[in-house]
């Protein structure tokens, strides 16, 4: 019989359902697992799930019996693979199950901050209406998503998706070459003009060594149209302290950000000094968290482990 210990239930909506594997099994859930506790928990699991709770070699070599990690989102820095790999442990993790829900969280990000409807908002609880003296008033700009130049950087499935949006809005989806490459052909526009012609540009680039960082002063510098910067990707992707100098100096327009550096960010943080601002929203990592889309995930996993023990793996990394 398999024993299943999933370290970290809470990463998961509580009404959405985690079906039980189709085997004989044991299941334990626990909504949260501290670094000290992962060894004690994983004693004796032959299957574990994890969202974000680190497994390391030096935890891993103590587990003779694990077989499976079963990774409950897409990323999978949190395991060491090389050691999974040189020990015989399958790692899965999930796939395309966040088409609809990140790209819709970008447009929610883009169409509040081009609008100005966190300024527009505050003004009316402020009283600004009545103050006005007529049927509206103009306080902030307000610009349409129709015409404007979006810069897409990562070329993948929802910076796809986000493109396919961009158009049924009338807007002008740019896909950056990767940084410092070129030859990317005729779908690709220079990483230097996407990010000197953008009105809007959005990041969908995976979190490595080389995207690290990968929008620092130079860049924000460089974004002639003072466009929205939007973050639904990863938080490492920008450098944090240059994002508030390009606010403060007035290189960009405004901020949408899902992911942080460090979640949850430090009260001190660069994002939290400046989440206030009319012209920035911060999100906590809830893109991909809409009811349909984790159910999705759920399923996804469960299908993950269930695969793995009839010996028909999939979305093995």
């Amino acid at each position: 019989m398999h024993r299943i210990v999933f370290l970290d239930r809470s990463t998961i909506a509580p009404q959405i359902r985690l079906r039980r594997p189709d085997f004989e099994h044991g299941l334990v859930e626990h909504d949260h697992t501290r670094p000290e506790q992962v060894l004690e928990r994983l004693a004796g699991a032959t299957i574990a799930i994890t969202n974000k709770v680190a497994l390391r070699a030096d935890v891993l070599e103590q587990l003779p019996n694990l077989r499976l990690i079963a990774v409950a989102a897409t990323g999978t820095d949190c395991v060491d693979k090389a050691y999974c790999q040189r020990a015989g442990i399958a790692v899965t993790n999930i796939r395309g199950y966040a088409v609809n829900t990140v790209p819709e969280h970008t447009f929610a990000l883009m169409l509040a901050l081009r609008r100005n409807l966190v300024a527009y908002r505050d003004d009316v609880l402020a009283g600004e209406w009545q103050k006005s003296g007529q049927f509206c008033f103009f306080n902030h700009p307000i610009h349409d998503l129709a015409g404007a130049r979006l810069g897409i950087i990562g070329e993948g499935i929802l910076g796809q998706r986000v493109a396919d949006i961009a158009r049924a809005f009338g807007m002008v989806p740019l896909f950056a070459t990767h940084k410092g490459k070129s030859g990317f052909g005729r779908l690709y526009t220079p990483w230097e003009e996407v990010l000197e012609t953008s009105d809007i540009i959005s990041l969908h680039s995976p979190l490595t060594p080389q995207t690290h960082g990968m929008i620092g002063l130079a860049e924000l510098r460089a974004m002639q149209r003072h466009p929205l910067l939007i973050n639904t990707g990863r938080g490492g992707l920008v450098d944090e302290a240059a994002l508030v100098q390009a606010l403060d100096e007035g290189w960009i327009s405004g901020a949408g950000f899902d992911v942080a550096e460090g979640e949850p960010p430090a009260p001190d943080s660069p994002l939290m000094r400046i989440a206030g601002r009319s012209n920035v929203i911060l999100t906590p990592h809830v893109a991909w968290a809409s009811d349909e889309a984790q159910q999705a995930l759920a399923d996804q996993l469960m299908d993950n482990i269930e695969g793995f023990v009839r010996g028909k793996p999939r979305n093995q990394v």
